[in-house]
């Protein structure tokens, strides 16, 4: 089962919590810890990052990944992390690697990523889009995942009630005459009460349906207007 959890940053930066059933808004709120992705200098100038599905054993360690492109490595060493709460699954992730001479790989830096599968809009109460910064968005090698690179507005705030909610709606799906299907997903964003004091990073992952359409056309709306796209899966 795909169970990606949180992934703190400095304070007053964006925490997401756990994606459960991952169908429903999902809510972001602030923390003061500490648990950054660090692209490293020196003795990590080979290193490389990667999109993933991170597998973690009954101990909640790390214990390997494979890429979106398909490529597998057991992790040596090992490693736990602090948004890494449930054994014997698998997280999505985004790791900072370097490859070891035997094959394996030493993490450098790893954060979970959240992961949206598309839901009926009619089974949302409310459909809010407030804009984000659109950085990029692209589909997997493996055809498996959307990826989205968002810059999200956040900071400091004394308001507990105050946070951010995001989620996927399935507008609709187009059945054409040679066959092929269109389906039309809008990402959902609510601000939430949330300050607008500052632009955090956030990598965002769709998961397509086990039988996609064969073109996905995805919206969101952005600080620059509409941002539409259109992915051809098959």
């Amino acid at each position: 089962m795909m169970h990606p959890l949180a992934k703190s940053f400095s304070c007053a930066a964006i925490l997401w919590l756990p994606l459960l059933p991952i169908l429903l808004l999902l809510p972001l709120l602030s923390s003061c810890t500490s648990d950054t992705y660090e692209k490293g200098t020196g003795k990590y100038s080979r290193m490389q990052a990667d999109m993933a599905e991170l597998t973690i054993d009954k101990e909640q360690q790390a214990v390997s990944f494979v890429t979106d492109d398909g490529e597998e490595y057991r992790l040596s060493p090992t490693f736990k992390a602090q948004w890494i709460q449930t054994a014997d699954t698998v997280y999505r992730a985004i790791i900072y690697y370097n490859r070891n001479d035997d094959g394996t790989a030493q993490s450098v830096s790893a954060g979970s990523v959240p992961t949206l599968r598309p839901r009926e809009h009619w089974r949302f109460k409310q459909l809010p889009q407030d804009p984000v910064g659109m950085e990029s968005a692209w589909l997997s090698r493996n055809k498996k995942y959307l990826n989205m690179g968002l810059l999200i507005k956040s900071g400091y705030t004394t308001d507990s009630t105050a946070i951010h909610s995001i989620a996927l709606s399935q507008d609709t799906i187009y059945s054409h005459d040679d066959g092929s299907r269109t389906a039309v997903y809008t990402f959902i964003h609510s601000q939430g009460g949330v300050p607008e004091y500052f632009t955090d990073r956030r990598f965002v992952s769709i998961l397509l349906p086990d039988e996609p359409a064969d073109t996905v056309v995805l919206n969101i709306q952005t600080y620059n207007g509409l941002f539409t796209r259109h992915f051809p899966i098959e």
